[in-house]
């Protein structure tokens, strides 16, 4: 199987429309691959959370319009990332988009866990319930988004689910970049599952990004890691891997609680 992480760069002085463009011809750009992974909130920033309200749209608003005809133009499963969405009662939310190869919308996740502390994401958008997973002809794949990463019992959820790769789009600080890549390993040692953590690249509201986007195998090791800057991270794996994992350490099979 192959996929293809855009670890993207968010530039205040590039408009949200021209980004969406931009970004759809990166995903074009990836046909071939049988998954295609975006960051979280590549439309504003993560960190612009005064724009979360200027620039939030309806699910199936200009990002949905654009990243379908992406998808189905590059024929791949794409994971669009996720953008700040107005639900028809006025609530934010944290939604990512997952559409499949001939443009049709698979899958919607809210982000669960609002990062900020009492404070932007936190407060400005509403919480998602629901855990989501999407069966692809290779493997099933669970959907988290970035803070959820620190929440290991999101993660077992998914796993009981069925899910095999985890996707996990992210917004993350640099000054936290140990922990991106700690935690995405973690994740994939403890599910025995890939992990595919695509995170943004740039500056958001002058908070510095981690970039380093990476993919992890069911044992642990990275299999391929991004840089800082901009880039289009691809790598090949086993999805069978995981079955074969789970039954020579089936540590999964002796969990209690």
């Amino acid at each position: 199987m192959r996929a293809s992480l855009i670890q993207i760069a968010v530039d205040e002085d590039e408009s949200v429309e021209s980004r969406r463009r931009r970004v759809a011809s990166l995903v074009r750009d990836q046909a071939g691959a049988d998954l295609v992974v975006l960051p979280e909130l590549w439309t504003t920033g993560a960190f612009a959370f005064e724009e979360f309200g200027n620039e939030a749209e309806p699910l199936e608003g200009p990002t949905h319009e654009v990243m379908a005809k992406a998808a189905s133009d590059a024929g791949v499963w794409l994971h669009a990332g996720s953008v700040p969405e107005r639900a028809p009662d006025g609530t934010l939310y944290n939604t990512s988009l997952f559409f499949s190869p001939s443009g049709e919308l698979a899958a919607s996740y809210r982000k669960i866990h609002r990062f900020g502390f009492d404070k932007g994401e936190a407060v400005l958008m509403g919480r998602g319930e629901d855990l989501v997973t999407v069966r692809l002809p290779e493997t099933t794949v669970g959907v988290a988004t970035c803070y959820d990463l620190r929440f290991p019992e999101l993660f077992r959820g998914l796993v009981d689910a069925g899910a095999e790769t985890l996707v996990i789009p992210a917004g993350w600080p640099e000054r936290r970049r140990a922990h991106w890549t700690l935690l995405a390993r973690a994740r994939a040692v403890e599910n025995q599952a890939f992990v595919l953590a695509c995170g943004t690249a740039g500056t958001h509201a002058r908070v510095p990004q981690a970039g380093h986007s990476l993919v992890v195998d069911p044992w642990g090791e990275v299999l391929a890691e991004a840089g800082a800057d901009e880039e289009i991270l691809t790598v090949e794996f086993d999805p069978g891997k995981v079955s074969v994992t789970r039954e020579q350490f089936p540590a999964l099979k002796d969990r209690v609680l």
